[in-house]
């Protein structure tokens, strides 16, 4: 299959020098693409930044923001077979980005934020053969919250787990199907829990 992969978190610029994201740190979008490449598939890897080299024999296509993500994703949606979302995008960005560092001033700073858009639900409207996996990273009432998200977005399977993955090695991880089925995984490495996904999606 033609598998495409997105890690990482995004970046929204709030001046020249800051900006907004998250903890993500990719390893686990990585360990999807690596898994799937060892599986024999062709293996296409969409990475905000990180400090992680790209997997041998992976297409790496590095982006910053969640609009470029949005644009390298949705242009390629056409030529793969699978799409796991497992990047950590940004929901919101500034309304506007200073060109210059922006100097402190008394008093409070707002800023305005403003959505960023939605890509796994931009893939599950215009969805025909392809398959869709997405992640649901909640804090609390998490199945019914991936479960909300499986439906809306029109996926084959979402991944829930919590805040604690981030930066761990071993992690726990249930798996929501659109039949309505449900696995547990419980302390299992990312390249372990990949391995696992890649096959569970990749099944005739």
């Amino acid at each position: 299959m033609r598998i495409l992969v997105t890690a990482g978190p995004t970046r929204e610029h709030i001046d020249a020098v800051r900006f907004l994201s998250n903890g993500s740190t990719g390893s686990m979008g990585h360990a999807l693409a690596e898994a799937a490449q060892k599986l024999g598939h062709t293996v296409i890897l969409v990475t905000g930044p990180t400090n992680l080299q790209s997997p041998k024999g992976v297409e790496c296509i590095p982006v910053v923001s969640a609009r470029d993500m949005y644009k390298e994703v949705t242009g390629r949606f056409q030529e793969v077979d699978l799409v796991i979302m497992n990047a950590a995008v940004c929901d919101y960005r500034p309304r506007r980005k200073q060109p210059l560092k922006m100097k402190k001033q008394a008093g409070d700073l707002t800023l305005e934020l403003i959505p960023n858009p939605d890509i796994l639900q931009a893939l599950g409207r215009r969805k025909k053969h392809q398959r869709l996996m997405g992640f649901a990273l909640e804090t609390h009432q998490g199945l019914t919250y991936a479960r909300s998200k499986l439906e809306r977005k029109n996926l084959d399977w979402i991944v829930l787990n919590n805040p604690s993955a981030m930066g761990a090695e071993r992690v726990d991880a249930t798996l929501l199907t659109s039949e309505g089925d449900i696995q547990d995984w419980k302390h299992l490495t990312k390249r372990q829990l990949a391995r696992q996904l890649v096959i569970t999606a990749t099944c005739p």
